[in-house]
């Protein structure tokens, strides 16, 4: 008989600010985890820089939520970004605030995060094996069975095993598998923050190109308002488009049959209609004997360069003294409103975070415990709460963690 106050499956970010806040309420833990090594994913975020959290109020967080940001509302006011700021220096880990207040270490290595999550969760048992069943009697909780056949027992259980983005780190959608076998609901789960593949073959040409200080719009067809528009960076891949603006972008909206979606760039932001194109008369005056395609390097990177021709509809070899007031405004839109046509989102195994998960009707926001079987408890990613980039996703694994923590 192995017994333990409080077994928590998964060693993620989630699972491992349970453990350490269970520990401090004198509780002996127990965390499993398919990995020998914890938090695999959390090495991984933020391009191996770990962006922590946000620098923000509650308020200000819950506005980044397009998911259930109400259910919430006990987690964020109970453990603020603030919080997870101060644990974290008080673990040593000293911290700095980037642009759209991202929170990374100093160190800008995300190995010193996962180093200070296990000092926080020093104490508990971490063992890697990997369960294949949740032993429940009489409507409660009360242990678990692993795929060697050994079992652990506890009055608590919080499933803290993440959602299916990056299945590589774990993160495999087992704990979707146990929540349903217990009588609980799963939202399905989809790709959230994601790269997202065109129909347009140029994307493939300009693949590896950067742009950086540009504005992405993403519009239903047929209907005028954006769904979203965002300054940022964005990055052409051999599928399509990719890069911090589009990851963004794609937790704004969802394809289905009947919707198209179009990306509109606009690669001179600064400049309006009027502007860009006094610019353009300026570099036209200097290449003014050249070939149109010969006169474009100093507007757009040389890999844009045979697109923007062909989509602006002015033959390369056209001489630039010869090019019309209409061939430039037609080139001024083009800049201006740089069009991909929208196919998917990659595989969710690609995304950054899946959105969807259990259903947060069947879930106490006051204490992360199941109103459908005593003694279960959630946190992290396998909640149907997401949110945008910028560390908010991490503070929602640390918030319901801690609460989980606080209540098993």
């Amino acid at each position: 008989m192995i017994n333990y106050d409080v077994i928590v499956i998964g060693g993620g970010a989630a699972g491992l600010l349970c453990a350490g806040t269970a520990i401090r309420n004198n509780k002996s833990v127990l965390i499993l985890d398919k990995n020998p090594r914890p938090a695999r994913k959390v090495m991984i975020t933020g391009k191996g820089r770990c962006n922590v959290t946000n620098n923000c109020t509650p308020e200000e967080f819950l506005k980044n939520l397009p998911t259930n940001p109400k259910f919430m509302y006990s987690a964020i006011y109970n453990f603020t970004p603030y919080d997870t700021m101060d644990l974290f220096e008080s673990l040593g880990v000293k911290l700095k605030t980037e642009r759209g207040n991202r929170v990374f270490p100093v160190s800008d290595k995300a190995v010193d995060i996962v180093d200070a999550l296990q000092r926080y969760s020093k104490g508990a048992d971490y063992v890697c094996n990997e369960v294949s069943d949740i032993l429940t009697k009489d409507d409660a909780i009360f242990g678990v069975k692993c795929l060697d056949g050994t079992e652990y027992y506890a009055n608590s259980i919080v499933l803290a095993t993440g959602g299916m983005s990056y299945p590589l780190t774990g993160s495999t959608g087992d704990g979707y598998k146990f929540a349903r076998s217990l009588g609980h609901t799963i939202i399905a789960p989809i790709p959230s923050l994601v790269p997202i593949e065109s129909n347009d073959s140029f994307c493939s040409d300009m693949s590896g190109l950067s742009l950086k200080n540009v504005t992405l719009t993403i519009k239903e067809k047929g209907n005028k308002k954006p769904i979203f528009s965002e300054d940022g960076e964005m990055l052409f891949t051999h599928f399509g488009i990719s890069g911090p603006l589009v990851l963004s972008a794609s937790s704004h909206f969802n394809f289905s049959k009947d919707k198209e979606y179009t990306c509109f760039i606009d690669l001179k932001p600064a400049l309006d209609f009027e502007k860009l194109d006094a610019r353009i008369l300026r570099d036209f005056q200097e290449f003014i004997n050249k070939d149109f395609k010969n006169s474009l390097s100093k507007l757009v990177p040389s890999a844009m360069i045979p697109v923007v021709i062909k989509k602006c509809g002015i033959p390369a070899d056209t001489k630039v003294n010869t090019i019309t007031k209409e061939q430039r405004h037609r080139l001024v839109k083009t800049l201006k409103e740089f069009s991909i046509s929208l196919k998917c989102f990659r595989p969710i195994k690609e995304a950054i975070i899946t959105s969807g998960g259990i259903s947060t009707k069947e879930i106490n926001p006051k204490t992360m415990e199941s109103k459908i079987i005593k003694g279960l408890f959630f946190a992290g990613e396998i909640i149907d709460v997401d949110a945008y980039t910028g560390g908010f996703n991490l503070q929602i694994a640390f918030s319901t963690g801690h609460l989980a923590g606080m209540n098993v």
